[in-house]
């Protein structure tokens, strides 16, 4: 049953001229002086979300770009920053890429920060998608199988640390500690310093191939899955969904469809679908020029993503709508009651899952940003959270 309300933001600017026939992606500059307006817009968003009674606000690391669209180099100390700006509100880690780590830092700099926030910030784990930034800090993204064996033991030792009061790790990429000698002794084993207070370590992570693999690591290690949203092609998508709980079993643990899983999606509310869709569409498209070529929409052509490179051709090209992701019932649009009939409809298919995302593609502005999710916290929430406080109140 929904109810826990999220929303991502994954650092991008204001901007103009976007869409299909806007801007191109790669002719986008920005100055370091608008770049860094990210952090206001944050800061805006996450106060609104706290007074509105939403319960986590997700924030994604990016490195290098200068096109604007995601601007949060650390999002552990844009994370801390923040929980001093808001009273209750978490700051969800969606999510640091762990391949861009050392494992031993992300561990310390994540528990430093659960100690300083009482426990307000949420840990999340990635492997990344942009090669200018993995592979320019010296990990592998090409190649994906060497990304991944690199991701799963830098997991290993990041809950190796967390958890133990000592350890050590012998594997492929690490050998911790090195073997040194040390204020008179061989150094055999570390301790982190701190170690997070709140144990076990909650741990989310996107959901993407969706490989057996993936899912059994996931599984194993205890970590949560979002879907959709951001990347995604859209909603919670059954497949995924079967797979995540069928690894969950296979651990020996209980679970249902949705169980420790958050369905993201984008949204547009306005008096009618059809508003609401004209006025989104825009948005939805520069989102699509931006995660296009980047391989993360797989039904999109060789000949689509070249195109999406000329607002010449982009318009003309025969690339997705907003209208088609709608239907699809990715991306909602529409009145409020429209909405709470389709996350009702999500609850009857899903009846393991608790926390929904809504959120706004990359290039929304950002009184767009707070005015739909103060709206969405006002006509959609309270079918949800007063129907939980109904339920409680008779217990």
């Amino acid at each position: 049953m929904i109810s826990k309300f999220d929303s991502l933001y994954a650092g991008h600017v204001d901007m103009d001229n976007v869409g299909y026939g806007g801007t191109a992606v790669n002719d986008r500059r920005f100055s370091n002086e608008y770049l860094v307006t990210t952090y206001d817009k944050a800061q805006a968003i996450a106060q609104m979300m706290d007074e509105q009674g939403y319960d986590t606000f997700w924030l994604a690391e990016h490195h290098f770009q200068p096109e604007g669209y995601e601007c949060i180099p650390n999002v552990l100390l844009l994370a801390l920053h923040l929980t001093h700006l808001t009273q209750r509100l978490r700051i969800g880690c969606g999510f640091n890429i762990a391949p861009m780590w050392h494992p031993l830092r992300l561990a310390e700099d994540f528990a430093t920060v659960d100690v300083l926030t009482g426990g307000r910030v949420i840990f999340g784990v990635g492997r990344g998608y942009h090669t200018r930034e993995i592979e320019t800090f010296g990990s592998p993204l090409l190649d994906q199988a060497a990304n991944r064996d690199l991701f799963e033991e830098q997991v290993e030792i990041i809950f190796k640390s967390f958890r133990e009061e000592s350890f050590s790790h012998h594997g492929q990429y690490y050998t911790l500690p090195p073997n040194v000698p040390y204020r008179g002794y061989e150094l055999k084993e570390l301790t982190l310093v701190p170690r997070p207070l709140r144990q076990p370590v909650e741990c989310w992570q996107p959901i993407q191939s969706a490989s057996p693999r993936a899912l059994d690591f996931m599984a194993k290690h205890g970590i949560k899955g979002i879907i959709g949203g951001g990347v995604a092609e859209g909603g919670a998508m059954h497949k995924v969904v079967e797979g995540y709980r069928d690894a969950v079993i296979r651990t020996g643990r209980d679970a249902q469809l949705g169980t420790d899983l958050s369905f993201g999606f984008h949204f547009h509310l306005a008096p009618t679908r059809e508003q609401a869709i004209r006025e989104a569409a825009p948005w939805f498209e520069e989102n699509l020029k931006m995660f296009g070529p980047l391989r993360l929409v797989r039904a999109l052509s060789d000949q689509q993503i070249a195109d999406m490179g000329d607002p010449a051709k982009a318009p003309a090209a025969g690339l997705p709508s907003l209208q088609q992701a709608v239907d699809a019932g990715g991306f909602f649009c529409g009145p409020p009651e429209l909405i709470i009939e389709q996350l009702q409809a999500v609850e009857a298919r899903y009846p393991g899952v608790e926390r929904v995302s809504v959120s706004h593609p990359v290039g929304t502005p950002q009184q767009v940003i707070v005015e739909q999710l103060e709206w969405f916290a006002r006509d959609v929430m309270p079918a949800f959270k007063d129907r939980e406080s109904a339920m409680a109140s008779a217990d």
